[in-house]
């Protein structure tokens, strides 16, 4: 939906997963070997994926100061047992925490949250407001209060509704 460009870093999987459902249609492209494919996933780790997803959608509703949108396992509980390790580069002894047992999903979103932590970049992934969107995005506003995945679609759809409201 949105015509934003990927969000940086490791926070483009959390973008990317999120993402994998279209809230207005319920198309989920975690349904199609391909879809799972694209996130390194298998069919029997579907459940856990769409429960992480969710999860996520949940906190980023949050960064946006909105309410979950269902009721959700919260996010840290879902992370809490996800395998990480320090990888130390040995050219520059720059470190950071990678995804441990061959990266399972929650440990690539753990090692991706973390890294965006560091990088002070957690709190501009962002769900948009609009009810029947939900879609991921980066916030690049300057002043990190953006609100919809697009201005052009949602942003102007909730523009539409307010005018419509005074006029009536």
């Amino acid at each position: 939906m949105s015509e934003r460009s990927p969000a940086p870093g490791g926070l483009a999987l959390l973008e990317s997963l999120v993402n994998t459902l279209d809230v207005e249609t319920g198309a989920d492209s975690l349904d199609t070997a391909d879809g799972r494919a694209r996130l390194g996933i298998t069919e029997a780790e579907l459940p856990r994926a769409r429960e992480l997803r969710e999860s996520l959608r949940a906190a980023l509703l949050a960064h946006a100061g909105r309410p979950p949108h269902r009721t959700v396992t919260p996010l840290g509980e879902l992370l809490a047992g996800a395998p990480l390790l320090v990888a130390v580069d040995e050219r520059d002894g720059s470190a950071a925490l990678a995804p441990a047992d061959g990266g399972p999903l929650a440990s690539r979103i753990a090692a991706a949250v973390a890294e965006a932590l560091v990088a002070g970049t957690w709190s501009r992934l962002k769900a948009c407001e609009a009810a029947t969107c939900h879609w991921a995005y980066y916030d690049r506003s300057p002043a990190g209060r953006g609100r919809w995945c697009s201005m052009r679609v949602c942003g102007a759809r909730a523009k539409m509704r307010r005018y419509r409201a005074r006029e009536a």
